[in-house]
């Protein structure tokens, strides 16, 4: 029995050691870059290489909370790893501290492989895992001195242990919530807090009356409910006074940009809506927002791209890259590099303090987050992020719409119900939305009002419903005459495609 109790406390010290660990690291981050501490790095490691199959699962199942899941099954590994350190610890020390060295090593190597790794991109993990090995001996050793204390002693023992157990969850704790808040502190949040954002050129127009259905997602998309999907374990922090955006490449006049100048460029306001490729039929990674930026064609026309620049590749700051075609940002549409989200500086988490917006194109192919750079290329010299992933270097949206009211599995009473929802065709525009109630005729629903072809829109259908079980879909119209498919398709490699159904029961 006593065995079993001091592999146990063997295990805890385990634990509790390797907590120290990140704990500490987080601190040691704070001088190397937030991207160095071990949980971060190793995760943007797995975010990097994790099969496509694997992150559209991730994406399907936890949505935009893909990333938590993911540093949580992370830590829930490392947990469990250190727990039987601690135990072979009891046995040999020597390969307790193999088994931690291993864990620094897996560290390091996705640290220092990071994008823009700094020389000392190491030291978070050299200098958490030394006082790992420090935690685990020291509580080691006062686990075998109690147990050896004898019966009278044991109960005295144990609080003692489980008192130096609290000390290292403190230890721990304490380092990492303030490395984190310090990290957070000295990159943007006070500096976003002084932005001014400068007034539009162009306003948007006014939303017209009858935008919203009653019953469906709100026309424009709070900041705080946007949907987020990207590649960083934390948002990138961005301090705007040291910002700046390189334009070059394929380009005659190459130059670069601080905050301050693109401020003062002439800036636009305009409501666009962005999807995700990673969108299921009838998903909710879609949001739009009124957005206010320097329109890049313009940008792009002084860079002067040369012939068969066929692609503007942007990058991020940790890294990241998207390929738009240029034909793209050329041909009219506002696409832009936008400061502004709904009235205030960018959210951090939404791109913060400069990202690109473009119209009619999914996200993984033009929506950059934290953009550093600009270069222009060709698709066949350069694929960027996703593309040797499995995804298509070009990402037209397609042509999509969605039930929200009643919802799947909803029970309504007979008589008339009110179907709503939304469609979309971005740059396309909707013309048209249809319903259909048991794969009968289909009817066409009412069409919402909106504020031009680059957003949602909403629709409408009064359905004269009869008691039992109903299965209704809805398929859209685009401005080009295009009637959405029928054909199921997944989201990889190129948007998902098929009618959202549901089913209702009327009573």
């Amino acid at each position: 029995m006593r065995g079993v109790k001091l592999s146990v406390r063997g295990g805890l010290a385990g634990v509790a050691a390797a907590a120290v660990a990140v704990g500490v690291a987080e601190v040691v981050a704070v001088l190397t870059g937030p991207l160095s501490a071990p949980l971060i790095a190793v995760g943007g490691v797995v975010v990097d290489n994790v099969p496509g199959p694997v992150k559209d699962f991730g994406v399907r199942v936890f949505g935009v909370h893909d990333k938590t899941a993911l540093i949580v099954g992370t830590s829930v590994l490392l947990a469990a790893y250190a727990y039987g350190v601690g135990v072979v610890a009891l046995r040999s020390w020597r390969l307790a501290v193999g088994g931690i060295a291993l864990f620094a090593a897996v560290g390091v190597a996705a640290a220092v492989t990071r994008h823009d790794a700094g020389v000392f991109a190491w030291l978070p993990t050299v200098a958490g895992a030394a006082l790992a090995v420090w935690t685990l001996r020291l509580l080691l050793t006062r686990a075998a001195e109690e147990q050896g204390a004898g019966q009278d002693a044991y109960g005295e023992g144990r609080r003692g242990f489980l008192k130096g157990l609290g000390i290292a969850a403190g230890v721990a704790a304490v380092p990492g919530l303030a490395g984190r808040w310090l990290t957070s502190r000295q990159a943007v949040n006070a500096a976003r807090g002084e932005v001014v954002l400068p007034a539009a050129r162009q306003t948007a127009p006014p939303l017209p009356a009858g935008v919203q259905v009653p019953g469906v997602t709100p026309y424009v998309s709070p900041n705080r409910d946007f949907y987020r999907i990207d590649t960083a374990l934390i948002p990138p922090r961005v301090d705007p006074a040291t910002w700046e955006l390189r334009i070059h490449g394929m380009v005659r006049n190459p130059f670069t940009i601080t905050w301050e100048q693109l401020l003062q460029r002439p800036m636009i306001e305009r409501y666009v809506t962005l999807a995700c490729v990673s969108n299921e039929v009838g998903g909710d990674l879609i949001g739009n927002a009124l957005w206010l930026g320097a329109p890049i064609r313009e940008l792009l026309e002084e860079a002067g791209p040369l012939p068969g620049a066929d692609q503007v590749v942007q990058r991020s700051i940790d890294g990241w890259t998207c390929g738009s075609p240029t034909a793209a940002l050329m041909d009219g549409r506002d696409a832009l590099l936008a400061v502004g989200m709904n009235g205030e500086p960018l959210p951090v988490a939404h791109g913060f303090p400069v990202r690109m917006v473009v119209p009619g194109l999914y996200g993984y192919v033009s929506a950059c987050k934290w953009i550093t750079e600009i270069e222009l290329t060709r698709f066949s010299d350069f694929d960027a992020y996703w593309v040797p992933r499995g995804w298509s270097a070009q990402g037209p949206i397609k042509t999509e719409s969605r039930i929200d009211t009643p919802r799947d599995g909803g029970r309504r009473p007979a008589g008339t119900v009110v179907v709503g929802g939304v469609a979309w065709a971005q740059h396309r525009g909707i013309t048209k939305v249809e319903v259909q109630v048991d794969g009968g005729a289909w009817s066409e629903a009412s069409l919402a009002d909106t504020v031009s072809s680059d957003t949602w829109r909403q629709w409408s259908w009064s359905w004269p419903a009869t008691a039992g079980e109903h299965t209704l879909r809805v398929r859209a119209t685009d401005g080009a005459g295009a009637v959405q498919t029928s054909t199921p398709a997944p989201p990889a490699p190129d948007g998902a495609s098929g009618w959202h159904q549901i089913s209702v029961t009327v009573e």
